[in-house]
């Protein structure tokens, strides 16, 4: 169902192994990616998380013998199951550590809410997004809070009502994909060299403040919390060290041999 390894740079994969159901969600998978990020956010041997799928797809969206199980569950039954895929989803997009997504092949409804949790994407040219709950009389509730952080709001009224396929090139006008490319590992290299050098509290750290700051107005309240960030930061073991570092024209300690 999972695979997950840990390279000697920090680098943990998982990877989605249900191949023969194009990676679909049901309720052990949502349970297993869950407890996964939870564990890999905690371990301070992990620098950054790739996320990718086995088979011809990245992931094709709710398993159907779990929608069919959804059709006998009650309203409060229902809605308990989709508060396990929230915080699975949740726990993904709040992960500390950076988070790259390799998709390709089909990626509809949950897993366009999987590739909107990733930090950075890499899209290949064979893949196919679609929010197609509406084709079978549902809405996407559950991932439209990740989706829409990502995709605006004009192409998400779009594709929520149309259920259209969208290609690459589209998913990256739209932002939920950085890069389109056939050869994504040397793009995962990249990116991880880059992760490498930054201090992995602050990249944590980063990665929230893009959240706290986004959308907020530029007043003295968010100038002042700003101000209290970069401050602490200065004072930290982290910040102590990087500064000692670039006076000292020496790598800093988070930076492997």
């Amino acid at each position: 169902m999972l695979v997950t390894e840990l390279d000697n740079r920090g680098l943990a994969r998982v990877i989605l192994d249900r191949p023969e159901k194009h990676n679909a969600f049901d309720a052990a998978m949502i349970a297993s990616l869950t407890a996964t990020f939870k564990t890999l956010g905690a371990d301070p041997q992990v620098r950054a998380v790739l996320l990718a799928g086995n088979g011809p797809s990245f992931c094709a969206g709710a398993d159907a013998g779990w929608m069919r199980d959804s059709a006998d569950l009650s309203v409060s039954e229902n809605r308990a199951d989709a508060l396990h895929l929230s915080d699975m989803l949740w726990t993904i997009d709040r992960c500390p550590k950076p988070v790259i997504a390799i998709a390709h092949g089909n990626i509809f409804g949950g897993g366009v809410g999987l590739v909107a949790c990733a930090d950075m994407v890499i899209c290949r040219s064979d893949a196919r997004f679609r929010l197609s709950e509406v084709r079978l009389g549902l809405i996407p509730a559950t991932i439209a809070p990740f989706v829409m952080w990502k995709m605006c709001p004009s192409a998400a009224r779009r594709y929520f009502i149309t259920a259209e396929d969208f290609g690459p090139e589209e998913a990256q006008s739209m932002r939920l994909v950085h890069i389109v490319s056939d050869t994504p590992e040397e793009q995962v290299d990249r990116w991880h060299e880059a992760i490498l050098l930054g201090a992995p509290g602050a990249i944590a750290e980063a990665k929230a403040l893009v959240r706290d700051v986004t959308g907020r107005p530029i007043n003295a309240t968010l100038r002042a919390r700003t101000a209290d960030r970069i401050a602490d930061r200065r004072a930290s073991a982290e910040g102590q060290e990087g500064l000692k570092a670039f006076i000292e024209r020496r790598k800093p300690a988070w930076v492997p041999e």
